[in-house]
């Protein structure tokens, strides 16, 4: 039962977050038909964040992953996201564009938390494993568009995605419901002041902040300044199976492998040393732009490894160190802010390129793991975590 069901939470993570980098998968052509600048093409994965942190603070706040069954939140925001994917293909105004972006990402906003959640009421031991599992299932998911992309034109990949998360509904309906949920009668107002009450939490917390400040600003940059930088060194390489396989599956593998170590040597041992090496490509990857492909590639795939085998555990922490009634809500508020701070890096990383080029667009990412790689470092003198 327990196997199974793991499987299927799993599987409709895979299937739902396909909707997450859609367009950014093919935000080229996307910008070129909404008429979109090349240096607001950000804004494209930008909106999406914004949906979900808009999603995830306002469903923390009133409690809300506390107080509704998780499966029933999860198929509300898949229908969500569904519709508002799908709906570009009928609008031909970029601010009607950007609009369903953000509804993506509200959507998104009541899949993802609530995932987790579920997850760490089947599964109570093991959870570093089990949710490196889960966020394994969203980065393949989150980059399967990169692979529709080699093929389809943008608006296949856009239907490809939709139907994707579509079959993401009736595998959710097949979990059972969790023999171990908490749930609070109604929203509590008092939940997240309880939450931020709690050292550990802030801390796991901060690492978390620190590993978002470098995430999905290299998710949404790196895949073109791949494409750019074997293109400035002459290669014909398929670039979009390379970005799915450095940060689909490379990541995937990275999550699992993560929290299989991390449930037996600590998460905040695991997460910082993630950081330590993720930070480091960051500083150092844009030296190496229209390089030799081979180097190039290896550092992404590394990159792809590393950049977000640290998020499970952040939230296996969170789930440990809350008090039982608010796990709901200390994971939603965590995301909240950490994706709060990927606008700005999104934003930041094509603003540096766009001014210094590619050789230092990366640099100023590194910051946000050195700051987690502190955090970790105090949580683990004042825990087992």
């Amino acid at each position: 039962m327990a196997i199974r069901t793991l499987g299927l939470i799993a599987a409709s993570d895979v299937l739902a977050m396909a909707t997450w980098f859609s367009a950014t998968a093919v935000v080229v052509p996307l910008a070129s038909v909404f008429g979109i600048a090349p240096e607001n093409r950000g804004w494209i994965t930008a909106a999406v964040q914004l949906g979900f942190v808009t999603g995830a603070v306002g469903s923390a706040v009133i409690a809300l992953a506390d107080w509704v069954e998780p499966r029933s939140l999860i198929r509300i925001g898949i229908a969500i996201t569904v519709a508002a994917n799908a709906g570009i293909l009928l609008v031909h105004s970029a601010a009607l564009l950007l609009a369903l972006r953000f509804l993506t990402g509200a959507g998104l906003a009541l899949v993802y938390p609530p995932t987790v959640r579920l997850l760490t009421a089947w599964f109570t031991q093991s959870r570093g494993l089990v949710t490196g599992i889960a966020v394994g299932a969203l980065t393949l998911g989150s980059f399967t568009p990169h692979l529709l992309s080699g093929d389809l034109p943008w608006r296949g990949v856009l239907i490809g995605a939709s139907m994707l998360a579509l079959v993401a509904m009736p595998v959710i309906s097949l979990v059972p419901s969790p023999p171990n949920l908490q749930r609070t009668a109604r929203f509590d107002l008092r939940a997240v002041p309880a939450v931020l009450a709690n050292t550990n939490v802030v801390l796991a917390d901060t690492g978390y902040w620190g590993h978002m400040w470098e995430l999905y600003a290299v998710w949404a940059w790196a895949p073109i300044f791949y494409t750019a930088s074997l293109k400035a060194a002459g290669t014909g390489a398929p670039a979009p199976l390379l970005v799915f396989a450095a940060f689909g599956v490379a990541g995937a593998i990275g999550c699992v492998i993560a929290g299989f170590i991390a449930d037996r040597i600590g998460r905040a041992t695991v997460a910082g040393a993630a950081m330590l090496v993720s930070g480091t490509i960051s500083l150092c990857i844009g030296w190496f732009f229209g390089g030799n492909p081979i180097v190039v590639t290896a550092l992404l795939m590394l990159w792809g490894f590393t950049v977000v085998a640290d998020s499970a555990q952040f939230s296996a922490a969170v789930t440990e160190l809350s008090e039982p009634q608010y796990i709901g809500t200390a994971l939603t508020l965590q995301m909240g802010i950490g994706f709060s701070i990927t606008l700005a890096t999104i934003w930041l990383v094509g603003a540096v390129q766009a001014t210094y080029g590619w050789s230092n667009a990366f640099t100023l990412l590194a910051a946000g793991p050195a700051v987690g790689v502190v955090a970790m470092i105090a949580l683990r003198r004042r825990s087992r975590v």
